[in-house]
């Protein structure tokens, strides 16, 4: 007696044909995306407000809070955007937006760190 096991689609094969014609891989379909309510003309943030798993549920997501926002909202500044993140699925937006924050603050830690490195001159080139 065998026994079949049914994948779904996207699991036979590597990409999905996507509505607009872009193919999402696995991990667009399962990699958990931050939204992010930034303003573009001050250039601050107001934080993670959700995180999705999946790019499409991300996208959907992204979709309605641009169609919830109040004109005036939207005339600020206020725009939202979607980041891909290690953040899992379903976290307090609160928590998520601390975690995406140390992780920024590392992140530019470490580009200042090298940049430091990289402008010192080597004992080479005052030769």
């Amino acid at each position: 007696m065998s026994t079949e096991i049914a994948f779904p689609a996207f699991a036979r094969s590597p990409l999905v044909e996507a509505a607009n014609g872009f193919s999402l891989t696995r991990d667009d379909l399962t990699a958990p995306y931050a939204i992010i309510r930034h303003n573009i003309r001050t250039y601050r943030s107001a934080g993670v407000v959700e995180v999705v798993r999946g790019k499409r549920n991300a996208e959907s997501a992204l979709e309605k809070l641009e169609a919830s926002q109040g004109s005036a909202d939207h005339h600020e500044g206020w725009r939202y955007f979607l980041e891909k993140t290690g953040i899992k699925a379903g976290t307090d937006p609160a928590e998520a937006t601390q975690r995406r924050q140390a992780k920024l603050e590392v992140r530019e830690s470490n580009a200042l760190r090298e940049t430091k490195t990289s402008i010192v001159p080597s004992p080479d080139s005052q030769r």
